[in-house]
């Protein structure tokens, strides 16, 4: 189960931009990298079990354990439920 174009279009605003000029394997999209951990947060499996159609799981790991410690987590949560309820979907 991977992010909807529309909740894409939700959380997408929130994420930093991919760095540009990066030397070695070009990144994967933030959306790959997110609907990575959304997996391994729904389905509850260690990480090491993450399917290979997902980014490295180390990429996937860095921004999950990045994203908790500064909070961005919270923000998904609380931007994803006001966006919600502006159109009636959440209580």
């Amino acid at each position: 189960m991977e992010l909807s174009d529309k909740e894409w279009e939700i959380i997408a605003p929130l994420l930093p931009e991919l760095p540009k000029d990066v030397r070695g394997r070009p990144w994967r999209g933030n959306r790959e990298v997110l609907d990575g951990i959304l997996w391994v947060l729904r389905t509850g499996a260690p990480w090491r079990d993450l399917p290979e159609k997902y980014p490295p799981i180390k990429r996937v790991i860095v921004v999950f354990s990045n994203g908790h410690r500064m909070g961005r987590l919270k923000k998904f949560k609380w931007h994803s439920q006001k966006c919600l309820k502006n159109e009636n979907k959440y209580e």
